[in-house]
């Protein structure tokens, strides 16, 4: 990629955070509820409910306020929760670690599990096993990720309790680690019993997160390997005694990538916004549950913080899936 494409998506990337700092700003100033009066005690008077305006800014215009926080915000101070009276940039380096490897868990699992499965269908073509996987799959593509959550707890957590239902690693087990990347720290210094009870934390909010990525990656890898069988240098393959599998694995499958990446970077980060509700099911400590109580407590600062982090994470994936394209297709680069 070169020097002017770097630029180009550099400030692509800083005038899409920008926009979506003004519409979330916005947005929270135009809807109905006032944080200082959830926050404030029945007896308090109206020199206090002042106090709490200014100490939080408040008090201001519209325009001004957006202008502070702009100002503040580009010094590494996202101002501090309402709620929870803590810096909101601590909070969220406190709890992204966690929603990041419960994503990327998520995405290995949909990754490995989908295109080994594609691949299956597609040898297995014309058969009952094809059609069988294709009716499969499309069950596993109308289900969302909520619903798969709720299922899995009434399953795996209550008629078959095989794993734990809420949190990251056992209460006991908390203070065992130097860092907020608990599966990534337990498996690098080789705590096998660590990483042993946090993956079975992860199980479930995993599955339920991968399925639906998953079965976008069937169809999607599927179809692109059926198209690529149909092109002439795999019919001169075969002719030439190339075996079926060799045939999908070796030739099809590379052209097949392309597509496939491009769908699954931006399915990608759909699951990300959808760990939101499935961390709140599963009671995971992420940001995605911190988002919910910031909602509900009506915590402007910590709201504004939360959407400006998957913001910033939704353009990272995007550049991303730009550099892994440009890498599997030469013939994607551009200046």
């Amino acid at each position: 990629m070169s020097v002017t494409g770097i630029f180009n998506r550099a400030v692509m990337a800083a005038v899409t955070l920008f926009g979506v700092a003004v519409i979330v700003f916005c947005l929270l100033r135009i809807v109905p509820g006032d944080p200082i009066a959830m926050m404030i005690s029945p007896g308090a008077s109206a020199d206090d409910i002042l106090a709490l305006r200014v100490k939080y800014g408040l008090d201001s215009s519209i325009p001004v306020q957006f202008g502070v926080w702009i100002r503040e915000m580009l010094t590494g101070d996202f101002g501090t929760s309402i709620s929870l009276k803590r810096p909101v940039l601590s909070l969220l380096m406190e709890r992204l670690p966690a929603t990041l490897e419960l994503a990327f868990a998520a995405l290995v699992f949909g990754v490995i599990g989908g295109g080994l499965i594609a691949i299956l269908a597609t040898l297995a073509r014309r058969t009952a096993l094809e059609s069988f996987i294709d009716v499969l799959n499309g069950l596993f593509l109308a289900v969302p990720d909520f619903v798969w959550a709720l299922l899995l707890v009434l399953v795996l957590g209550v008629a078959f309790p095989v794993f734990p239902t809420s949190g990251r690693v056992d209460p006991s087990l908390s203070g065992d680690f130097a860092t907020n990347f608990y599966l990534l720290e337990s498996l690098v210094t080789l705590r096998f019993s660590l990483f042993t009870n946090v993956l079975s934390h992860m199980v479930m909010p995993v599955l339920a997160l991968g399925l639906p990525l998953a079965a976008v990656i069937i169809r999607t890898l599927k179809e692109a390997l059926n198209e690529a069988m149909l092109q002439d240098y795999v019919l001169l393959a075969r002719l030439k005694g190339m075996s079926e599998t060799r045939l999908v694995v070796q030739e099809t499958l590379r052209n097949a990538i392309g597509p496939t990446l491009t769908l699954t970077g931006v399915q990608f980060t759909f699951m990300i916004g959808g760990t939101v509700i499935v961390e709140r099911i599963f009671s995971y400590p992420g940001i995605g549950n911190m988002a919910i109580d910031a909602v509900i407590n009506r915590d402007l600062p910590l709201i504004q913080g939360i959407v400006l982090m998957f913001g910033l994470i939704f353009v990272l994936i995007n550049i991303a899936i730009d550099l892994a394209g440009n890498f599997f297709n030469p013939r994607l680069k551009h200046g």
